[in-house]
């Protein structure tokens, strides 16, 4: 009886408490579920504004003229009258190699022409004598009074004659052209400017021996470039070469001119792509793009740029800040993407299907969205995007004009809100020229 009355005391205990535990869960549950957070944003209206989009790339400033100064004959400089930076007008002094065995040689092939002409005067000579020998010969022929081999002798000698003096004109034209080629090469020891310009390069100095090959690049010399005109060189990806077309506008940010902006004009664009760093994952596809500079400065060969170039226009069209703009997956997907993972085990590959052989599965791609304000709750609106600028992004569906889309801040856009979610607007926080909404951190 005792056992029986202790036995229920003890159930009666662990009911009471069982009841207790879950009393206190339900409770907890409760407590956490009133204090689900409820992200708090900021909001603009849709309204209606012209943009401009840009591609942005960077580059270097370099002359559009410039002329790379190497030698087309070896030898040792003794003149260099001209400093880095130096104006020189075309056809001022250079530079000068010494001519010494140039003049030697010049002088031997004059030498030899001068023989080879001589040589050519005695063909001439022992021609006009055999024409004259022949032509007595055969007229004692003609009336017998000469054999056959005398006739044929003459005959010969006349024809041996013209070979002789052929050979002898081809000889000094040979030479002629010898001592043309000498001549222009002492002529190329003393280098003149080829334009108007500034020496931007200098790399030899009096004393120095170069190397000239008129068939191969020689040792560069100097570098004479025109700086009152210039271009910007820069480099363009790929994906954004297409929207690039001539005569294009641009603005030029000069590392060197802080405040400044310069304008300039897209004049050639590159038909071939230059690859960097080929091989790796860094590998990158750019094509260069030449922007002739309209602002004249004192810019130098080098100095970095980055140029904006205005590819489209749009006026008048419907816009909204371009961090609204994010991407879901569609309605009814969510279920789907959870269906998925329970039907791994059917999408495998079966044991006895050949090598390589996968089942295909339908992949849910996700769609841009923009969330609307709609009494305290966040309404996802599938829209299509335009154009952008740096700060605002083209709608062409989806949205109307006045419409409150959410703007900020960006872990509620990206992360936290959903179709039909709660939240909270307060536009106070929105600090101006910000982006997303939210304040500088301090």
């Amino acid at each position: 009886m005792g056992n029986a009355k202790s036995r229920f005391a003890r159930n009666v205990i662990v009911i009471s408490l069982i009841v207790v535990a879950l009393a206190g869960a339900g409770g907890s549950y409760y407590y956490y579920k009133k204090r689900e957070t409820i992200p708090i944003v900021q909001t603009e209206k849709v309204a209606r504004r012209n943009l401009t989009e840009l591609v942005v790339a960077t580059g270097k400033i370099q002359p559009v003229i410039q002329v790379v100064i190497n030698p087309e004959v070896s030898g040792e400089i003794i003149a260099l009258p001209v400093k880095e930076g130096q104006h020189v007008e075309k056809g001022d002094l250079l530079l000068k190699i010494k001519p010494d065995n140039y003049i030697a040689q010049r002088n031997s092939i004059e030498a030899t022409y001068k023989s080879a002409l001589a040589g050519r005067s005695l063909a001439q000579a022992n021609l006009h004598k055999a024409e004259l020998e022949y032509a007595r010969v055969k007229q004692l022929f003609e009336t017998k009074l000469v054999s056959d081999s005398q006739f044929l002798e003459a005959q010969t000698n006349l024809e041996v004659a013209k070979a002789s003096f052929e050979t002898s004109s081809h000889q000094a034209d040979q030479a002629k052209a010898s001592l043309a080629r000498a001549e222009d090469d002492l002529a190329k020891t003393t280098i003149f400017s080829p334009m108007i310009g500034t020496v931007t390069k200098l790399k030899s100095q009096v004393g120095e021996r170069v190397l000239g090959q008129s068939m191969m690049t020689g040792t560069e010399i100097m570098t004479v470039a025109n700086l009152n005109d210039m271009e910007a060189r820069v480099d363009i990806g790929e994906m954004d070469v297409v929207l690039i077309a001539l005569g294009q506008k641009a603005r030029l940010e000069v590392d060197a001119f802080h405040d400044r902006k310069f304008t300039g004009e897209v004049y050639e664009i590159a038909n071939a792509a230059k690859t960097a760093a080929m091989g790796t994952q860094q590998e990158a596809t750019k094509f260069e793009v030449k922007i002739r500079i309209k602002d004249n400065e004192a810019f130098r060969p080098g100095m970095s740029v980055t140029a904006e170039v205005e590819t489209r226009y749009r006026t008048n069209v419907l816009t909204v800040p371009i961090q609204c703009v994010t991407t879901r997956l569609p309605k009814g997907a969510e279920d789907k993407s959870a269906d998925k993972k329970a039907k791994e085990k059917e999408d495998e590959t079966p044991s006895n299907a050949p090598p390589g052989t996968k089942k295909k599965t339908e992949s849910v791609k996700p769609i841009e969205i923009v969330f609307l304000a709609d009494n305290g709750k966040a309404t996802m609106a599938q829209v299509k995007r335009g154009i952008s600028d740096d700060s605002y992004v083209e709608i062409t569906e989806g949205v109307t004009e006045g419409q409150e889309v959410v703007s900020g801040g960006y872990k509620a856009i990206n992360k936290e809100l959903e179709d039909g979610k709660k939240m909270k607007v307060d536009n106070s926080k929105k600090k101006p020229g910000s982006k997303d909404g939210k304040k500088e951190e301090k």
